[in-house]
């Protein structure tokens, strides 16, 4: 079975008349329609707030696309808030969660007013003193431990994760808390990874409301919002049934009303931190083929390496791979797609059933929209990639120029040196 790439193969031929493989691409028609699309889903809840996960894909074009929908940012280092700082994003419009937090970056998020969401109790006094006090609205992340479990199986292991806080230490942090100021609550928890199931907000759901319930009687600490964090996942295989957010959305209400409403919490607020959902389908990284190698194994060469995706060598993880001008011929081949890594796990697919493959066939790797780009490294002096944006006229934008030797020495004492003695054009590796 086969995925249909968002880009045909003459719009590739076009773009890279103008842009050398490789490079990440994004789909804007795509991101727009799967944004409103959660939007519509949470509708119900007044103060549902979706904050993208900004390392999912830090890139501000792509970050402005979701602002046109209300949505905030989720930010996890002083970098990523400067990004949001840049982009004019303030205040509540974003979340701070982080963990073994330098005190510089909880300085950074007060001075943005974000929201701090507190990884670890210890962090109150950390914060207090950092800071020089406690904010009105707080957030507190809970890791409820053991093994947490659908209708369909275990999902994840909570209580072998470093985040988050103990049942006891979130009741005893919201009392500290209050007693120190805090008006406003919230209540954070990330358990699952890449969930390709409709069961796992509304589950996760349950848990949280549950808890927040019992938090506001025992402690009579005001929950102000329920911050599900991500965790809903893509199909990165095909024949992979995906999420489908409507009924996602459908079953958080169904547990809000049943949980929330009756304790008298019918005013809280969901909020969603979300990066592979609102991102991964959306992107793909585009690549040459340039060697064959026939040795025990049939293997194809292409332009970008791990440094460019490195979820399949970090993770194992299936990357689908499409031909581009070959995706109706039988996939008669197989091969191992590798880059030009000195590392063996250097490889985006291993045993992979493919159309023939020549020298020059431009490659798409699907679903490179979340962890891709920003996941990128220097490892060999490879340099990171441009990033472009299909635009939805069929145009086409490069939002992030690709990387220089020039950028990759700019940190070196003696670089002006080093590029003077180059035995290369070192014009051309000035940044513009």
């Amino acid at each position: 079975m086969n995925k249909q790439p968002f880009v045909s193969k003459a719009q590739l031929d076009e773009i890279t008349e103008h842009y050398p493989t490789p490079f990440h691409l994004y789909d804007e028609a795509g991101i727009r329609r799967n944004m409103e699309a959660v939007r519509d889903a949470f509708a119900w809840n007044p103060g549902f707030k979706e904050y993208f996960a900004v390392k999912a894909t830090p890139n501000p074009f792509l970050i402005n696309i979701l602002r046109d929908y209300g949505c905030g940012c989720d930010c996890s280092s002083a970098t990523e808030l400067q990004l949001c700082d840049a982009m004019g994003i303030s205040g509540h419009d974003i979340m701070f969660s982080s963990n073994e937090t330098p005190a510089a970056d909880y300085e950074a998020a007060a001075k943005l007013g974000a929201i701090i969401n507190l990884d670890d109790i210890s962090h109150i006094d950390f914060l207090e003193q950092t800071i020089g006090g406690i904010p009105e609205t707080i957030s507190c992340r809970y890791n409820p431990g053991g093994l947490f479990e659908i209708s369909n199986g275990i999902m994840d292991n909570p209580g072998d994760a470093k985040y988050g806080m103990t049942t006891e230490q979130l009741f005893e942090a919201f009392r500290t808390l209050k007693a120190k100021g805090a008006n406003h609550f919230g209540i954070h928890a990330f358990l699952c990874s890449n969930t390709v199931t409709n069961d796992y907000y509304p589950e996760l759901a349950a848990v949280l409301f549950r808890l927040a319930v019992q938090l506001q009687q025992e402690t009579g600490a005001h929950i102000e919002f329920i911050n599900l964090s991500g965790g809903v996942g893509i199909p990165y295989e095909p024949g992979q049934e995906p999420n489908d957010i409507q009924a996602i959305g459908e079953g958080v209400r169904r547990v809000y009303e049943e949980i929330l409403v009756p304790a008298g919490m019918g005013d809280v607020a969901i909020f969603t931190e979300m990066g592979r959902f609102m991102m991964g389908p959306y992107g793909c990284l585009v690549t040459t083929a340039i060697h064959h190698k026939h040795i025990y194994k049939e293997y194809i060469g292409v332009d970008a390496c791990a440094a460019n995706l490195m979820r399949p060598a970090l993770y194992g993880s299936y990357h689908h791979i499409t031909v581009a001008g070959k995706e109706d011929a039988p996939c008669d081949h197989m091969y191992d797609v590798v880059g030009g890594l000195c590392e063996n796990n250097d490889k985006f697919a291993i045993d992979r059933a493919l159309p023939e493959i020549e020298d020059g066939d431009v490659l798409v790797i699907h679903d490179t929209g979340a962890h891709g780009h920003s996941m990128g490294y220097n490892y060999n002096g490879k340099l990171r990639s441009a990033e472009l944006l299909l635009r939805e006229d069929g145009s086409v934008k490069l939002i992030r120029r690709a990387e220089t030797p020039a950028d990759y020495f700019a940190t070196l004492y003696g670089c002006d040196e080093l590029l003077q003695n180059a035995p290369y054009d070192t014009e051309k590796l000035k940044r513009k």
